[in-house]
């Protein structure tokens, strides 16, 4: 089975999964793009279970539909790495860029397209949303 590490810039903060991803996406919602300082989020999805080393800061943020996510980033460089959805260990969703892998597979989603900046370009093949499909 394939395993995946990511890490914080200054590795202080690590996340391994195993095996393929579930899917990854990116979300324009400005949420995301208050939280990770970009135009958007790109991340990816991963099955339980997963190991995390080091310390973690976290936020809560309830969602659109009303769900709360928990977003661990580390407590020395500030790094965004993952995130959790309260009351669902089923999961855990990865920061992209965390894996420092720029042959990372590409997003099949894109949600908040209603707040994409116009010169964010994707694939042709990325599936869609206005808002989040959930």
């Amino acid at each position: 089975m394939s395993r995946r590490t990511a890490s914080c810039y200054c590795g202080q903060l690590s996340i391994e999964v195993q095996g393929e991803t579930l899917g990854a996406g990116v979300c324009h919602c400005l949420a995301c793009q208050q939280r990770t300082g970009s135009v958007f989020a790109a991340l990816a999805a991963f099955a339980a279970p997963f190991t995390v080393t080091g310390r973690a800061t976290d936020f809560v943020r309830t969602g659109d539909q009303g769900a709360k996510f928990r977003f661990r980033f580390c407590p020395v460089c500030g790094s965004n790495v993952f995130h959790t959805e309260e009351g669902n260990d089923q999961y855990v969703m990865v920061a992209v860029g965390a894996f420092a892998d720029p042959h990372f597979p590409p997003p099949q989603d894109s949600v908040y397209e209603c707040r994409r900046h116009a010169w964010v370009q994707l694939p042709d093949s990325v599936a869609r949303y206005e808002k989040d499909p959930v």
